[in-house]
């Protein structure tokens, strides 16, 4: 080949190879991984049987009864889903009603049958009078494939504090 002709190849090439490499990279790493999305649809599941005050009995079908849980209200571990409920229930008297859950930057690491998700929260919560309450978390779940279904074993619910001036 004629060493301009193959020159000139190299340089109107490079930049197309460059721009597939950027362009595949990003959809090689987006490819959907079914267990993160079934993680993530099961959260979102709970927030709106949560955001609809049902009871942890109708709320919480794919929390295990093993699960144990970090939260901003009780100061040490809550050890089992029935505990766990007790507290989810009291909390419906208050008449607050959620009214957005979304889930924000969420990462989901598998290993066989074990899935992490992690992610930060934001919702709103209307308590009984009508006022607007901001609700923002940073979280991760733990799930544990159990008998074909994926089950919430763990919890861990970090409220988002502003920082000291």
């Amino acid at each position: 080949m004629n060493m301009p002709i193959a020159k000139s190849v190299r340089h109107a090439l490079l930049p197309l190879t460059v721009g597939l490499l950027l362009i595949a990279g990003p959809l090689a790493a987006a490819e959907p991984n079914p267990a993160a999305a079934e993680v993530m649809a099961l959260a979102k599941a709970q927030w709106s049987a949560e955001d609809q005050n049902k009871t942890a009995a109708q709320a919480w079908s794919s929390v295990a009864d093993d699960y144990t849980e970090f939260n901003a209200v009780v100061p040490t571990l809550v050890e089992g889903k029935a505990t766990a409920a007790r507290f989810y229930d009291a909390s419906l008297q208050s008449g607050a009603k959620g009214m957005v859950s979304e889930m924000i930057n969420p990462h989901v690491q598998v290993y066989g049958d074990t899935a992490i998700l992690a992610y930060n929260y934001a919702g709103v919560t209307k308590d009984r009078d009508g006022k607007m309450q901001p609700n923002l978390a940073k979280s991760t779940r733990v799930y544990v494939r159990q008998n074909g279904k994926w089950m919430l074993v763990h919890a861990n619910f970090a409220p988002m504090v502003n920082p000291a001036p």
